[in-house]
């Protein structure tokens, strides 16, 4: 009874270790695939609308887009 407590103790312990390495590397590969918005493309965006931004415009835009991904 008490091996048998233990056993599935230790399965959720090992499961949880396994699920969060491969949920890192799942998530380290996305972000490498998919990198976070920076500079040069809130440029870009503003300008493909037709928009000239100037530098105060695309740091206010970086860091609200910042504040609600994180």
């Amino acid at each position: 009874m008490l091996i048998d407590i233990l056993q599935i103790l230790g399965g959720f312990i090992v499961g949880a270790i396994v699920g969060f390495v491969v949920a890192r590397k799942v998530i380290q590969k996305y972000m490498k695939q998919n990198p976070p918005i920076n500079e040069q493309m809130i440029r870009a965006m503003m300008t493909s609308m037709g928009r000239t931004p100037s530098q105060k415009q695309v740091n206010q835009t970086l860091k609200q887009m910042q504040k609600y991904m994180n």
